[in-house]
């Protein structure tokens, strides 16, 4: 793998790697997304070429291991991308049936288009050039194009092109689902639209959603259409064009396939296949379509960039990893109800559930294009009736939101899940995660933080937090013992633990995360109160049934959750400290990866219930949420001691029980050591940043991207690097650049106007081109400066004890 700073560069074709290739190759506008297999592949052990529309859910039930498994997942839809050839006397085009001479692959971030070069020899002797290019439209969301470049170099004769959209497809993409009904389709219409296009519509069976793709295929010479000899072909779910013409040695020849898809979601159509033909119908040709698009994503990277200097690698990283974040929720988002899938539009793992990512997701947004936070909210605000049911259904009051969360809010997690090391199906406690109500809470309140936007707390956030926090003081129980409130019976996010060894039931009493977090929203909700203004707090006080009881048992509560401590640190949960201890070296020794240990241990026959082993943080997720004067004012409202001394230790103790068995450990482990070791800090977020690239957890890449751990990733650079934090209703500044690091650049947005920093070994610049409407005041490092519109702040830079810090006064200003 090669390329530049806005270059992901493949040579070679390599049949091992192809799935990993096809994830991160992967083309989409937040509307719909394509893996990017070759447009000549079919789903087999080698390609996987998925297609996937936001909320594009369907509802299957499959009976295995004696019991009935029902699971909803975001439908494969139909592969749009088929287009092959072959010479008259030939095989279909086939890189595993063809002597390579050379072979590229490029997905270039700053255009958005995926590019092959392909020179190869038949079994004939002959020679061709194939260069492909393929978008999915950033402007207009329902369109996508392939461009096919064909060159004979050293024959010349008459070939055929076959170009399809293929209804058959199914739900395959992940190995261990396999066992699983997967049949979302239902073809309905095939039809031959006219001499260049063809049309393709079907349905979900079960949750009845129709979607449409047109395609329509021309031949080129240069400006001059050809008109290529045409044989229709259609099978059930299936539509075909087999074009026949010739081509002649050194002249290239222009295959453009334009492709519309529309679904009965829809906003402004009569119904998708009408939607479809009409669009494919005025499509212009593919370079038109190119130019429009590339302006797009031209738009999104003033916004969203990052610039580093220095690591030419990390740059290009960071830059992949914002053009899928953007791929999967994008300006498009805004009027479509879909949430954030966990492994984005890329592949089928987690079957495209919304988990709690979006707490690492959303910082990037909020900082950027607060507007697509906004919508992605709202798909949680559209849910609150169905976390209602679910508190409900637990003999809770208030709301509690699914763990994992598909078309209507209610819970997905499954039943069941397998382990692929011992091939048993075991039970799923994950459902347990009571913690994701904290997190949406959390989103709401850095969202209207960052914006300021009073109307959406009002009328959208407001009673989210509300009947977040009615849950919170409804699942809190009074200890007279202990004088304090527990909560019992839940999973941290560490996830390897769901019940103690010691008991039959699953569920963990007081997870140190999960009271901390409820006690922070609980008196957010009651900031909030305050914030809403007196009509609007009365009209949610009359709608929900809240009085001031109810508020001050929330004030109580969050002052009174109990947290268990050992050794002089925070425990994970209540009796952690009963726990064994793990024989890690060993366990590396027998096994080399460990990540899993979950895994591995029930294979044996053993536990990970047993042992003081992590998957990923839980106590330390504080730090990453929290500063460091957060944490001290949310332990003098709990009334527990917390100090720096207790923070290291807690730190070096969880660390050395870890073994990121996700790729979001390392993202946050990296925030919490930038605290106290920025250098050790900025090694363990470069491990963060090769977890899809180089699918660090041995196959899991393939199946999807994490977009979480992607997302988490930038926001470490814009956020930890620069210490860039609002509180009190101060912007925070105390930048820190990694040595590697000359120079990193980004744009930011806060409450409407534009922040632009520009950070260097020497000095830093913070400018506000346009109007300001924050804090007259900046605090960076230690100092107070004056700002205002239309200013420039540059600040000499000092380097103490190895991290680069603020500390004299403006050389100047300009305005």
């Amino acid at each position: 793998m090669t390329g530049d700073e806005w270059t992901l560069r493949y040579d070679g074709f390599d049949p091992a790697r192809e799935g990993l290739r096809e994830a991160l190759c992967t083309l989409g506008n937040g509307y719909f997304a394509t893996r990017g297999a070759g447009e000549e592949s079919e789903a087999d052990e080698i390609h996987y070429p998925g297609t996937y529309l936001a909320g594009g859910y369907n509802r299957l039930k499959t009976h295995t291991a004696g019991r009935t498994i029902e699971n909803e997942d975001l439908v494969n839809m139909p592969n749009w991308l088929c287009l092959n050839f072959r010479p008259e006397d030939g095989d279909w085009f086939n890189p595993l049936g063809m002597e390579l001479l050379a072979y590229c692959q490029e997905l270039d971030l700053r255009a958005g288009l995926l590019r092959r070069q392909i020179r190869f020899r038949d079994r004939q002797g002959r020679e061709t050039l194939l260069v492909t290019r393929r978008l999915v439209h950033m402007g207009n969301p329902h369109v996508a194009a392939i461009a096919w470049t064909l060159t004979a170099l050293n024959w010349s004769g008459t070939i055929h092109v076959r170009s399809a959209l293929d209804g058959r497809v199914i739900n395959a993409g992940v190995p261990r689902y396999r066992q699983l009904a997967s049949t979302h389709l239902t073809p309905l219409e095939t039809r031959q639209l006219d001499e260049d296009s063809i049309l393709l519509e079907v349905e979900t069976n079960q949750s009845r959603l129709r979607v449409a793709e047109a395609a329509r295929t021309q031949v080129f010479r240069g400006s001059d259409r050809l008109a290529p000899e045409c044989h229709p072909l259609e099978e059930t779910g299936y539509v075909c064009k087999e074009l026949r013409f010739a081509l002649t040695q050194g002249e290239p020849v222009t295959i453009e396939k334009v492709v519309a898809l529309y679904s009965g979601r829809d906003h402004a159509i009569s119904e998708p296949a009408l939607a479809a033909e009409q669009t494919v119908r005025d499509a212009p040709r593919f370079e038109r379509l190119e130019a429009s698009h590339t302006m797009r994503w031209s738009h999104l990277w003033r916004r969203c960039d990052v610039v580093l200097e220095g690591d030419v690698r990390t740059q290009m990283i960071l830059r992949l990893h914002i053009f899928h974040l953007l791929q999967t929720v994008s300006p498009h988002s805004d009027d479509l109800d879909v949430g954030v899938p966990a492994r984005g539009l890329h592949g089928e793992a987690y079957r495209g559930h919304v988990f709690w990512d979006e707490l690492f997701i959303f910082p990037f947004l909020n900082w950027r294009i607060p507007e697509i936070t906004r919508s992605l909210l709202r798909y949680r605000f559209r849910r609150l009736n169905a976390a209602r049911r679910l508190a409900h259904a637990r003999g809770l009051r208030g709301a509690l939101y699914p763990w994992q969360s598909g078309s209507d809010g209610r819970e997905e997690t499954q039943q069941l899940h397998l382990n692929p090391k011992s091939g048993r199906w075991l039970p799923d406690n994950t459902h347990l995660q009571w913690h994701v109500n904290s997190a949406i809470a959390y989103n709401v309140w850095r969202y209207y933080q960052t914006t300021g936007d009073r109307e959406f707390l009002s009328f959208y956030g407001a009673e989210m937090l509300f009947e977040i926090a009615r849950f919170w003081a409804s699942a809190a129980r009074w200890n007279p013992e202990r004088q304090r409130y527990d909560i019992c019976g839940v999973m941290g996010p560490d996830e390897f633990h769901d019940q103690y060894p010691w008991r039959d039931t699953p569920g963990l009493d007081n997870n140190t995360y999960t009271n901390v977090m409820a006690a922070w929203v609980l008196q957010r909700a009651l900031e909030t109160r305050d914030l809403i203004g007196r009509n609007r707090r009365a009209e949610l006080c009359e709608r929900l049934a809240l009085g001031q009881e109810e508020f001050a048992l929330w004030d109580d509560v969050s002052h009174q959750l109990y947290i268990s401590f050992h050794d002089g640190i925070p425990s994970q949960f209540e009796g952690y400290e009963r726990l064994e201890e793990l024989d890690w070296e060993g366990y590396r020794r027998k096994y080399g990866d460990i990540h899993r240990l979950d895994r591995i241990l029930e294979a044996e026959g053993d536990s990970v219930n047993r042992y003081k082993a992590s998957k990923q943080a839980d106590v330390l997720m504080l730090l990453y949420l929290f500063s460091i004067e957060e944490l001290r004012l949310l332990s003098r409202q709990l009334s527990y001691p917390v100090d720096e001394h207790m923070l290291r230790r807690t730190i070096d103790y969880y660390l050395q029980r870890t073994s990121h068995g996700s790729t979001l450990s390392k993202v946050v482990h990296s925030w919490v050591l930038a605290r106290s070791d920025r250098p050790h800090s900025w090694d363990v977020l470069k491990e963060a940043l090769e977890s899809d690239i180089s699918d660090v957890q041995g196959g899991t890449t393939p199946e999807g991207i994490h977009l979480g751990a992607m997302a988490g990733t930038v926001n470490f650079v814009q956020e930890a690097q620069t210490g860039f934090e609002i509180r009190d209703g101060t912007l925070r500044i105390n930048p820190c650049l990694p040595e590697p690091l000359q120079r990193l650049c980004l744009r930011l947005r806060y409450r409407g106007h534009w922040l632009d920093l520009d950070f260097n070994r020497d000095s830093m610049t913070i400018a506000a081109p346009g109007g300001w409407a924050g804090p007259q005041q900046l605090l960076v490092g230690n100092q107070r400066y004056p700002f205002g519109p239309g200013q420039s702040l540059k600040i000499p830079c000092t380097r103490i004890n190895g991290a680069r810090r603020a500390a004299s006064a403006p050389s100047g200003e300009s305005g």
